[in-house]
């Protein structure tokens, strides 16, 4: 697991994620969803190649379901990119392009 991959809760997505001088990629997921586990090395390959760029996030909806309620996660995996404390754009689900589609989300967000 990457340690570029950053883990938030209710305690601190606001200052990690809304306050971020950099856009942030937001993984909501949980430890039984087969197409989160699918996705998480891609997850963690984009937080080393956006080093420095954007930052990664990953907040687990199980443990912390007013998150999820927040930002109105109703499947996973859901993936939002923020910009500015703002959802700029947001990607459901585990395509078979998942990786294109994200390294996309990241790179308008940049």
């Amino acid at each position: 697991m990457s340690e570029k991959v950053l883990h938030a809760g209710d305690s601190d997505f606001d200052a990690t994620v809304l306050q971020s001088s950099e856009p942030v990629l937001v993984d909501f997921w949980a430890p039984w969803c087969g197409p989160c586990k699918a996705i998480g090395p891609i997850v963690e390959q984009l937080a080393d190649q956006y080093q420095g760029k954007a930052k990664v996030v990953k907040v687990d909806v199980q443990e912390f379901p007013s998150l999820g309620v927040r930002y109105n996660v109703r499947s996973i995996p859901m993936l939002l990119m923020f910009k500015d404390g703002q959802v700029h754009s947001s990607q459901l689900g585990a395509p078979p392009n998942i990786k294109s589609l994200l390294t996309q989300m990241i790179d308008k967000a940049i």
